[in-house]
């Protein structure tokens, strides 16, 4: 529901609301009895119009240029203000054995382009109250923008710099690199900034998800600015990546600026996909010890295989997390928070790819509690599959999911990015259009289907991060050992 209609249904439910107050002015009734009972009856008309009215994603164009760049157009009129988002296939499984190399490429293109300088470029943007970020993930690279509508010729054509026609100024190149050096130094001085690593080369192997986004010290350091071109070259081109737009501006004439734009951006050779290899799942349960001496908490991770992204369950699975793990009052954070305080607390995700993801439960404890957390985090899961959801606690869920939903895709940021991620992930506006039909389709028996198809059950991967000395015995519990060191970048896996 767009902002104008948001105002009608707000008005046609406040406006009995407001006769009633009207009447309990006149009649002089100011006791909370009476409040409570027109705040509960505007919640209950509320709580109706977000029920009866499934969110659907506005419309967009979307067309082709010559050189292979895909572009979104989607008019949101409401506020003067335009939001772009770029993607790109230069992620970290492009980096080979340089790792952290599309991270540094990423960032480093805005480090001055042919017309202009990082300082004035900053300047620029600054003075006018626009952002322009870039960035690189495990799969792709990408660039977000955020102006005034007015703005938008001074902005598009610093943009159109960035991504064209980037100098990679080695000074500055150098400077980020030792950021980046001191931020991966830094890093392994807590465990729950470098676990995610651990777990993903653990259960990756010799695939290219395991690839670090930020890279090691040992490979980051060795990158120069000759390398970052080189990267910039091959994976920064036009065909194979896209562009979207949201925000206050004329679709058509829109079209015409972009086309003009981008048509000289030279089309290359697409990028393979080099995630496209099966990854290989484990055949046992098997625990990576990551020893940190000064460690007064054991950080673990326990899990498996995931799903993609475009797994057509991907709702429902979304639904049954939410009660395992996807919120507060979840099943994981209920018995390893509240009940019986052995951590501030626990959650489980899925954390779906392009090709394939993985599974998770995450949290930390005390040293001294580590084989009842790791324990009581094993039965949660446990009864997940023993016992399944019933009626009640699936209902809860699915109310929860459907509140969230509408949330992430109201701006013109928001839906930018959804755009982008519909290109790169190859799903279509069915995924928004549907989501309310597909959460309330789903039935206990499916969810109990859905939870044995993709919640692993076998062969569990553990990674626990603490003072081996005090843990060493607990891990070995739970499959066969591989101990390494905190400060450790490349490990052996199965």
């Amino acid at each position: 529901m767009n902002t104008s209609g948001k105002v009608i249904a707000l008005w046609v439910y406040f406006k009995p609301m407001l006769k009633i107050n009207l009447i309990i002015k006149k009649q002089k009734m100011k006791s909370l009895k009476y409040f409570s009972l027109l705040f509960a009856t505007v919640v209950f008309h509320l709580a109706t119009i977000a029920q009866s009215t499934a969110f659907k994603l506005p419309s967009y164009e979307k067309f082709v240029l010559k050189n292979g760049l895909t572009v979104y157009l989607m008019e949101q009129k409401e506020v003067p203000m335009i939001n772009v988002s770029a993607i790109f296939p230069a992620g970290a499984i492009y980096d080979g054995q340089q790792n952290g190399l599309a991270s540094l490429t990423a960032v480093a293109l805005k480090h001055g382009t042919k017309s202009m300088s990082k300082t004035k470029m900053e300047e620029e943007l600054d003075f006018i109250g626009a952002t322009l970020n870039t960035y690189s993930s495990k799969e792709f690279a990408g660039l977000n923008s955020k102006f005034a509508s007015k703005d938008r010729d001074k902005v598009f054509n610093i943009i159109k710099d960035v991504l064209l026609n980037p100098v990679f100024d080695a000074e500055e190149f150098d400077k980020e690199k030792k950021r980046a050096l001191v931020g991966l130094e830094q890093a392994k001085e807590s465990p729950r900034n470098v676990i995610g690593d651990f777990y993903n080369q653990f259960l990756y192997g010799d695939h290219v998800y395991a690839n670090p986004v930020y890279g090691k010290i040992v490979t980051v350091s060795k990158l120069k600015t000759d390398d970052v071109k080189k990267f910039y070259k091959t994976y920064y081109v036009p065909n194979g990546s896209a562009i979207a737009i949201a925000g206050d501006f004329n679709t058509k004439d829109m079209e015409s600026k972009i086309s003009n734009l981008f048509s000289e951006w030279s089309k290359g050779v697409a990028p393979a996909n080099v995630a496209n290899k099966p990854v290989t799942s484990p055949t046992a349960a098997q625990v990576l010890l990551v020893n940190k001496d000064d460690a007064k908490e054991t950080t673990f991770y326990i899990g498996g295989p995931g799903i993609s992204r475009s797994n057509p369950d991907f709702v429902a699975i979304e639904v049954i997390n939410t009660v395992l793990g996807g919120r507060f009052t979840s099943w994981l954070n209920d018995e390893l928070r509240v009940n019986t305080g052995l951590t501030y607390g626990a959650r489980s995700s899925f954390s779906p790819l392009k090709n394939a993801g993985s599974f998770q439960i995450t949290t930390f404890t005390a040293t001294k509690n580590t084989e009842a957390a790791v324990d009581k985090a094993l039965e949660v899961f446990n009864k997940l599959h023993k016992t399944g959801l019933d009626e009640n606690t699936l209902t809860s869920a699915k109310n929860y999911v459907k509140g969230q939903f509408p949330p992430k895709y109201e701006t013109s940021g928001q839906l930018a990015g959804l755009l982008t991620q519909m290109f790169w992930y190859g799903f279509d506006e069915s995924f928004i259009n549907n989501f309310q039909k597909n959460v309330d389709e789903l039935t206990v028996n499916k969810a109990k289907q859905i939870v044995s198809t993709y919640f692993p059950k076998n062969n569990l991967q553990f990674v626990l991060i603490g003072k081996a000395e005090d843990i060493r015995k607990i891990a070995g519990k739970y499959g066969k050992v591989t101990e390494v060191q905190i400060k450790d970048e490349n490990i052996k896996t199965f």
